[in-house]
């Protein structure tokens, strides 16, 4: 039977693809694809139709209906349908709506995980989101809401945990420290912007929760993760913003060394 496959993109960087989603990306009839993927991930989809479905803040977007029925239509023409969805599909990327469309038509579905921004934040800036004796529970949180929608008191699961990880989250840099700071986090708690992580532009500020606002605007506009909690203290010294501007990528590890040890 024909079959729909939500497929992880990672972070940006093609070489933290799984094996399993490059090989879908190669036999894939059709691919739907979030705003942010990389050129570099979708030309592994050679063969592959490719339809651009991304929802992005503020601009113009595609409604989540209408990507449901796209994949049901695709699934009815073709064999390999992919969606492909930055990070993973499971984590803030509404797969849950597009399962549910789809097995109430009974149209198959795989999900094939991806490395979430989250996790390749940790590894990049070589700090463990659980560390002994200052660590033992992490939250993955967005403050943003769909209009209409309940308050979902992400602001008192950040503050109940060790270590948060915030999506969507560095364009309301202010709301999110006034709504921390109520919630009872201190304003020195060490705090971090991240910004496209796993790729060549990647760049982090570091200081405190009330520097959050400077931090954030430090940003050049691509995806970003606030980060914080005690783990990310060290990371107010490596990556401070100094008055000439932000820290760039170049204060970050190398990749283009490592892909081309990778490669050879």
């Amino acid at each position: 039977m024909n079959k729909v496959y939500l497929v992880g993109a990672g972070p940006g960087a093609p070489d933290l693809l799984t094996v399993r989603a490059v090989r879908l990306l190669g036999e894939a009839d059709i691919v739907f694809h979030d705003a942010l993927i990389p050129g570099e991930i979708l030309d592994l989809a050679a063969k592959a139709t490719k339809v651009p479905v991304g929802k992005r803040s503020g601009r113009h977007s595609t409604a989540q209906r209408f990507i449901n029925k796209r994949l049901a239509d695709a699934a009815a023409r073709h064999p390999v349908v992919v969606r492909l969805k930055g990070g993973d599909p499971m984590l803030f990327g509404r797969a849950h709506e597009e399962i549910a469309f789809l097995n109430a038509r009974n149209i198959p579905v795989e999900v094939v995980p991806g490395v979430t921004a989250a996790l390749a934040a940790s590894a990049e800036l070589g700090v463990s989101l659980t560390q002994r004796l200052v660590s033992r529970s992490v939250v993955f949180v967005t403050p943003r809401t769909a209009a209409g929608a309940a308050p979902s008191g992400w602001e008192k699961a950040v503050a109940a945990a060790d270590t948060a990880v915030l999506y969507m989250a560095a364009g309301e840099a202010e709301r999110i420290r006034d709504e921390l700071l109520r919630a009872g986090l201190s304003p020195q708690t060490p705090t971090a912007v991240a910004e496209d992580i796993s790729l060549t532009t990647s760049a982090v500020s570091a200081g405190t929760l009330g520097e959050l606002p400077q931090l954030a605007a430090r940003s050049a506009g691509g995806p970003a993760l606030v980060l914080v909690g005690k783990v990310f203290e060290a990371l107010r010294q490596r990556y401070r913003p100094s008055t000439s501007g932000k820290v760039m990528s170049g204060t970050l590890p190398d990749r283009s060394a490592r892909t081309a040890s990778q490669s050879a």
